[in-house]
């Protein structure tokens, strides 16, 4: 293989110490299709190790009180910051993601994930309930549940990566983390922070690898009574299956397939870029990208024809081209996921607006084998199809139109996950009405992705089991216990 040489080597951290493996897998560029880093292809052994540094440092980390532990959090984000730039390049090189997203979401979300749970931590107060008449006085103390595994995804690595660390460790738990094996540069790139900032060795450890090797060892280990995951159901239904005998904690972001729903009185000047960004940022690899755009018929021609107008202006190229909207998919094995729905979309006598098939898409020589694709619009599709149903997690989505509001939400809530819906109208009352029927954890209205981090974020049906943020991250990682005093 040409230019081994020049390959990135990563090593597993592991109570403090970057440890080589016995095998590596390789790491695609996703804009060149080439190989350009190895990554450790870990397993049962090295979860092993894992555990014991994880078990090893618990006791000193979890007694630390939560101003200390909050220190260290702000420290780390800090460090985090200043190699902004250093982490954006590095994930918009290993993700495939412009690198304008990298650096102005991907990495300054970790960075605030981090500021986010080191000051949440401090302000979290347990309940007290007096019982004068039989002399007795109630209150709870919460204490960490000990060693969580945290296994995150390919598509926000860093960005996910923190949002189970900076809770899990505030909290005063150890962690086991597992990034993708498609994506471990920047969680690699974090490891050589964690000592400068104050973190004991044995407090976070990363482990890399595959699902099957690294995932499974952890989900099934005795030790880990915590797992934290983010992706795929199957995925999910396997870690549910392994964990069930330990009778772990879990909790579970899963996939959506998330409905816009727009009305006659939306404001289309602001719903249509909106509703592009949400259709197709970061390659429509986000799970709470819009697939499936409801419009009102007495709007449907004019919302299509401005709505490909805008799609055919956001710009395919390499990641590092600052001007580019969307860069590269994952892996050569996704986008051919990907071109398989268009495909079947095509036969069932769906039309293909624009993208896929349509469209020219020009690159670079140097980027002709990377995984690149147009983002696509699909109309006169029935709400069967795959295409309709199933989460793509492409640059894909459908444009249908209805007539009522009764009808559109029952559309909107006939698919098997309920994670994130968009509303885009001016009447209130309507606003409201049906965001309390939408079977949806998130309901964004006349906005998308638009986050508060204290409020509780997740799933409905398959989306997922649990919820995440400041009161729900905190009550995840740590264990209730009611202590009662008779005076």
């Amino acid at each position: 293989m040409a230019g081994t040489k020049t390959l990135l080597m990563l090593e597993n951290f592991i109570g403090g110490k970057f440890l080589p493996c016995n095998s590596y897998i390789d790491s695609y560029d996703p804009s060149t299709g080439e190989v350009y880093c190895r990554v450790p292809d870990s397993g049962k052994e090295e979860v092993e190790a894992a555990v014991a540094a994880a078990r090893a440092a618990f006791p000193g980390w979890s007694s630390r009180s939560p101003q200390e532990r909050s220190q260290v959090l702000h420290r780390l984000a800090d460090l985090l910051e200043q190699a902004l730039e250093e982490l954006a390049q590095a994930e918009s090189k290993d993700q495939g993601k412009t690198i304008t997203l990298a650096r102005t979401m991907d990495i300054p979300r970790s960075v605030q994930n981090f500021r986010f749970f080191a000051s949440s931590i401090l302000h979290h107060t347990s309940e007290c309930t007096q019982m004068d008449h039989m002399g007795c006085l109630h209150y709870t103390v919460r204490a960490p549940v000990g060693i969580a595994g945290l296994i995150s995804p390919w598509n926000l690595p860093l960005y996910l990566l923190t949002w189970k660390i900076a809770p899990a460790i505030a909290a005063g738990n150890t962690v086991i983390a597992k990034p993708s094996e498609l994506t471990s540069v920047t969680a690699w790139m974090m490891c050589k922070l964690l000592e400068k900032a104050g973190v004991p060795p044995g407090v976070v450890n990363i482990v890399f690898g595959t699902g099957p090797r690294v995932g499974e060892a952890l989900v099934s280990h005795p030790e880990v009574p915590l797992i934290s995951f983010t992706g795929s159901q199957p995925t999910a239904e396997r870690i549910t299956l392994l964990s069930a005998p330990h009778c772990k904690r879990l909790s579970l972001e899963l996939g959506g397939k998330n409905p816009a729903i727009i009305f006659e009185d939306a404001n289309l000047e602001e719903c249509i870029p909106t509703t592009v960004r949400s259709s197709f940022a970061n390659q429509g690899e986000i799970c709470l990208c819009t697939s499936r755009i409801f419009v009102q018929k007495s709007i449907y021609s004019e919302f299509l024809k401005r709505f490909l107008e805008a799609t055919k202006l956001w710009k395919v190229g390499i990641p590092s081209d600052p001007s580019a909207s969307m860069g590269a998919l994952i892996s050569k094995a996704h986008l051919e996921k990907v071109r398989s729905y268009i495909k079947k979309a095509r036969a069932e006598g769906a039309q293909i607006l624009c993208g896929e098939g349509v469209d020219k898409l020009s690159l670079p020589l140097r980027n002709q084998g990377g995984y690149f694709m147009l983002p696509t619009v699909i109309t006169d599709i029935k709400d069967e199809s795959s295409c309709m149903r199933e989460e793509i997690f492409g640059p894909v989505t459908c444009v249908v139109p209805f007539d009522s509001e009764e009808e559109v939400i029952k559309r909107a809530n006939s698919v098997k996950y309920g994670l994130a819906a968009t509303v885009w109208s001016s009447n209130v009352g309507r606003v409201h009405r049906v965001a309390k029927k939408l079977q949806s954890g998130l309901v964004w209205t006349n906005c998308w992705l638009i986050r508060e981090l204290n409020l509780p974020f997740g799933g409905m049906k398959s989306s997922g089991v649990g919820r995440e943020g400041a009161k729900d991250s905190y009550e995840f990682f740590t264990e209730v216990k009611t202590i009662t005093i008779k005076h």
